[in-house]
C-alpha cells in the first residue's frame, strides 16, 4: 500500500448505521474514482461491510478497517478482506502484518507509532492544530508520511496537502447521510466536487 497513490489523496471514512447503505457507499464512491476505502468498526456490521466490498471491488481495492483496538479486531478485519488497518491512537501488539495507519496527535505518540512499525501517522483529530500544526511537525519529522483525520473539508483538505500531508481522510463532509441511507445521487456530487477541489494540489 503506497499512500502516494491514494486516488485524489484521499480516504474516503464510511461510518454509518444502516450496513447496506454503508456498503452502497463504498461502491459509489468507487465508481467516482474515491477509492480508498476505510470502514470503522464503530459501522453496524462493519466486518459484512469490508467482506461485501472486497467481494465486489476485488483484491486489489484499497479498503480498510478503522478503529481497531485489540489483536481480536485485527484479527477479524483480516479474516473479512481489510487491506490495512487505522487506529485512533498509538495501538500496541495488533499481531496482524497488514498495513496499520496510526493514530497520533503529539510528537511523542508519532515516536511510538512510528516505532510500532506504523506505515504513516494518523494525525487525529487534526483539526485541533490545523495545518500549521502539520507544518510544524514537518520539521523534525520530515520522513513521516502524515495523514490528518478530523474535521476536514474540501478547503482544509487542500491546506492540508499543501503543508505536506501525504493525503487526507476525510468523514462527514464527503458522506453526508450515505451510510445511513441517504441519497446517492448528493453522495456523488460530493464526490466530484471534492475531486475538483483537489485538483492539483500540491504533495510531497
Amino acid at each position: 500500500m503506497k499512500l502516494t497513490r491514494l486516488p485524489h489523496h484521499t480516504l474516503a471514512i464510511v461510518r454509518g448505521r444502516d450496513r447496506a447503505a454503508a456498503l452502497r457507499t463504498v461502491l459509489t464512491l468507487a465508481e467516482e474514482g474515491l477509492t480508498a476505502t476505510e470502514v470503522p468498526l464503530t459501522t453496524t456490521d462493519a466486518l459484512w461491510v469490508i467482506e461485501q466490498a472486497r467481494r465486489e471491488l476485488g483484491p486489489d481495492a484499497l479498503l480498510g478497517a478503522g478503529t481497531v483496538l485489540t489483536p481480536g479486531q485485527a484479527a477479524r478485519a483480516a479474516d473479512a478482506g481489510a487491506g490495512f488497518l487505522v487506529t485512533p491512537g498509538v495501538v500496541e501488539g495488533l499481531g496482524t502484518r497488514l498495513p496499520v495507519l496510526m493514530g497520533a496527535m503529539t510528537p511523542t505518540e508519532i515516536i511510538s507509532a512510528t516505532s510500532h512499525g506504523a506505515l504513516a501517522v494518523k494525525l487525529f483529530p487534526a483539526s485541533l492544530g490545523g495545518p500549521a500544526y502539520l507544518t510544524t511537525l514537518r520539521a523534525p519529522f520530515p520522513d513521516v508520511p502524515l495523514l490528518p483525520v478530523g474535521g476536514i473539508d474540501a478547503a482544509a483538505a487542500r491546506a492540508y496537502l499543501d503543508a505536506g500531508a501525504v493525503a487526507v481522510g476525510v468523514g462527514a463532509p464527503l458522506i453526508g447521510d450515505a451510510a445511513d441511507g441517504g441519497d446517492l445521487t448528493a453522495l456523488r456530487a460530493r464526490a466530484a466536487q471534492w475531486r475538483s477541489s483537489l485538483a492539483g494540489a500540491a504533495t510531497l
